[in-house]
This record gives structure tokens, sequence and C-alpha cells, in this order.
């Protein structure tokens, strides 16, 4: 069972989680988490035994030197950690993890133990799949909700895969159990460009998680990161006549299929972000 550390009682609490591995294609959607953890300064609550969940000859631990040049060993787990983001009335669980390697029946009951115990009546799955998408175009993301409501707000796109699934689709089932609404959100990572980092698909996904949470998340260094990113992989693709005709092929296909998608209501969403983010006084 997961033991808390000086956790404080938490306001309407929100949880928004991550792993690597299958789930998570150019660690965008951990790469989430790792984002707002920094930005929010996240105080870390619990993390799960990994003698429990991991095999270490498949999921290695790393050795690491610490400011005072001491060797440590970092072990392959689940890390929890909240914050009270600003201005805002509640609080948001963090979870960046590993996906396990065995035990995932175990896994997912310790989880939703620990968010009954935290109160949370709200999961955000964040996930990262290949896909055939062009990088030059935004970054799809589609999602599912158990709260028909909240599909509606975010404007969620229905998953329709059928297929093997990641620690992410058990844990969501787990949820539903529970009685925890959860909504799961999938960023389309080009698969011709899968090595990580993917700043723009966790860029996407971070607007989806600032949507829902009605916060406005800084994003630092992260679209400068997807320009330099998206300008990388233009010069890749230049340089090889094939990767270039089929970039174009998947931008053609991509248009098409969303002309009719262009709505006031995609606008509307998109002014309404710019509002936020305008400075308070209305400068800019």
């Amino acid at each position: 069972m997961i033991e808390f550390d000086g956790v404080p009682e938490l306001v309407d609490p929100i949880l928004v989680a991550a792993f690597e591995g299958w789930n998570d294609a150019g660690e965008a959607a951990s790469g989430v988490i790792r984002h707002l953890e920094e930005i929010w300064s996240a105080s870390p609550i619990a993390e799960l035994d990994p003698e429990d969940y991991y095999d270490f000859q498949v999921t290695r631990p790393m050795v690491e030197m610490t400011p005072d040049e001491a060797r440590r060993i970092v072990w392959p787990t689940s890390r929890v950690s909240w914050a009270r983001p600003p201005d805002s009335d509640r609080d948001v669980v963090l979870i960046r993890g590993i996906e396990p390697n065995m035990r995932w029946k175990s896994f997912c009951r310790e989880l939703v133990g620990l968010m009954l115990e935290l109160e949370v009546e709200t999961v955000v799955l964040l996930g990262a799949l290949l896909a055939d998408a062009p990088h030059t175009r935004p970054v799809p993301v589609s999602g599912a909700s158990s709260d028909l409501g909240l599909s509606t707000v975010l404007n969620l796109e229905p998953a329709r895969y059928e297929g093997p699934t990641g620690i992410l689709g058990v844990l969501q089932d787990f949820c539903g159990k529970a009685d925890i609404d959860t909504v799961s959100l999938w960023a389309s990572v080009p698969h011709y460009v899968a090595q990580p980092p993917s700043p723009k698909a966790t860029l996407a996904l971070l607007r989806r998680v600032e949507d829902l949470l009605d916060v406005t998340v800084p994003l630092g260094e992260l679209p400068e990161q997807a320009r330099a990113w998206e300008h990388g992989v233009n010069e890749l693709a230049e340089q090889d006549t094939e990767v270039a005709e089929y970039v174009k092929a998947l931008e053609e296909q991509k248009d098409a299929a969303e002309l009719p998608e262009a709505s006031g209501e995609a606008i509307a969403r998109e002014f309404e972000r710019y509002l936020r983010r305008r400075d308070p006084d209305g400068s800019g």
C-alpha cells in the first residue's frame, strides 16, 4: 500500500497521469507531466515500490551523479506529486511513471486506492501514439471521457481503437469500476519522426490539459522547441525526395479530411485561449 508523506488536505483534486513506454510515443505525454511538475514546483507525495512491478533486466535502474558528485541509483517506478496552480481554486495530483512489466491489476488497484484516499473524482490520462500524421500540421489530439459533458466541452473526437492496450487502457477500466470519472487524451506523433523528444505533441496535449483544468500554464521554452523541432524535420525531409513526397501526400490527405471541420467553434476556442494568455492589464 502507498504511504503518504506530509500530504495536506487537498481541495477538489483532479489527477493527471502519464506513463513512459508503449503509451508514450516521442515521450510526448510524460513530457507534459515533467513540464507541470517543474512549472508548478510540485511537491512529492509518494512512489510505488518498484520491486512489485518491474523486471529490472527489462527496465533497468539508472546510475546518476548528485550535485555533490556522489553516485546514486534511480529505480524505475511511478512517482506521485501535487501542486496548486496559480489562480486556481483546486489542487492537481500528478503521476509520472513507467509502464509496469508485470502485475498490472495490482498496479492499477494500488493507484485507484491512492485516488480514493486523496478523494480524486476526475482522472486525466495522457498518451501518445505513432500515426500517419504530417509534422507540418497541428498535432491531432483524440480522446474520450466517461463524462459526456466533458467530451462536449473539450470537443473530443471519440476514440474507436480496438486492439492491444497499454497500462492507460487498463487503468481507465479500473477507474470506471471505482466510479471515478476519466478523460483520456492521445496525441498523434508522426511515425517517421518517432524518436523523443516530440515537443510539438507535448504542446498540443498541454493545451488540452489547460482547457480541461481551466488554467493558463506557462509554456516556457516549449513553443520555441516545437518550432525548432519542426524546422529540423523540414530540413531532413528536404534531403530525402521520398520522405518529402510522403509528407506532401500526408498533408494533402489531412487538409482534405479536415476542411469541413474549420468551424467557428474551433476559431472561438483559439481566441478564448489567446485572451486567457493576455496580460491582466490588457497590454497583450
